[in-house]
């Protein structure tokens, strides 16, 4: 594998506002009806979204939060994001190249959505951990990855939320929500 990196995603946001069809893909909307379910009722307090890509995933989440922090690490993305999200004056989209502290110092909930398999372990790990240092107690964790490789990664996906979860340091109770022969969908709530 020859994992992608940020100026890879850069080139593919600046080419084309939705190279993955993230908004309008079928399979992509089942994914964040899932991603959604896991969050639980809204409202939701405090929220962090990691790699927001496009911001189709916190255009859905913005309207169920009180606050919104959707991070990206490419400008061009966090300028999508920031159009996908500027009808909900309490979320915003952030720049944030992970391994990074990261926005707030405590969240209701953080989503990570096809993420995790780009970071390399130590990088993946620092990132577990500093969404275990600010995630509440109660709170909820969503993960939503592929269970499939792809050419791009920098580690397999198989087992790649459950390593996650394991490099937080925190105790986690661990609830399937969607999972289909490409993708998973995981719910979280840290003990």
């Amino acid at each position: 594998m020859s994992a992608i990196r940020l100026d890879g995603f850069a080139a593919k946001f600046a080419a084309e506002d939705d190279p993955w069809r993230t908004f309008t893909n079928r399979d992509e909307a089942i994914k964040r009806a899932a991603i959604l379910h896991g969050l639980g009722p809204a409202p939701l307090g405090r929220v962090l979204e990691l790699a927001s890509g496009n911001g189709s995933n916190s255009a859905a989440i913005a309207p169920r939060a009180r606050r919104l922090d959707a991070t990206e690490g490419t400008r061009e993305g966090t300028a999508l994001t920031a159009a996908a999200i500027r009808r909900w004056p309490r979320a915003r989209a952030l720049t944030l190249v992970l391994p990074a502290p990261l926005p707030r110092p405590v969240y209701d909930a953080v989503v990570v959505a096809e993420l995790l398999y780009y970071l390399d372990p130590a990088a993946m790990a620092a990132v577990a951990r500093a969404v275990g240092r600010v995630m509440r107690r109660g709170g909820r964790l969503v993960l939503a990855h592929h269970r499939i490789d792809f050419y791009d990664f920098a580690q397999t996906a198989a087992g790649i939320n459950q390593r996650f979860l394991a490099a937080t340091g925190v105790a986690w109770q661990v609830t399937p929500i969607r999972a289909t022969r490409r993708w998973q969908v995981l719910a979280a709530i840290r003990r």
